[in-house]
């Protein structure tokens, strides 16, 4: 799949389930509120993945939700599937990927860096 797309939306009210791109080439992130100590974002897929080389290991905790869809998340020594209302929090630097979302409908997410 595409890329990356990254809008910075910063309102300080919303809906997660509004203003989704008809076009989902590439996944879209959408930058809810950003701080010195959190940052909450959008990030929709659509049959998007992580690339197969490398992981995600991030300096920050993460905690993710699912609010739409469903996704699988690869762990080095595990692999969790996630559907609406599934939650994780993601400790720094833990190995991450995302191995596939749903390619029939949007998978939305929430995530808050913090």
């Amino acid at each position: 799949m595409g890329g990356r797309f990254v809008i910075e939306n910063l309102n300080v009210s919303g809906n997660l389930y509004a203003s989704i791109p008809g076009n989902l080439d590439s996944e879209v992130f959408e930058l809810i509120l950003n701080s010195e100590n959190i940052k909450i974002e959008r990030i929709v897929s659509k049959g998007h993945k992580s690339p197969e080389s490398g992981w995600y290991d991030q300096n920050h905790n993460e905690w993710v939700v699912v609010v739409k869809g469903q996704a699988v998340l690869v762990f080095e020594d595990r692999q969790l599937s996630m559907q609406t209302g599934s939650y994780i929090n993601i400790p720094a630097h833990t190995k991450h990927k995302v191995s596939c979302t749903d390619s029939d409908e949007e998978t939305i997410w929430l995530a808050i860096h913090y």
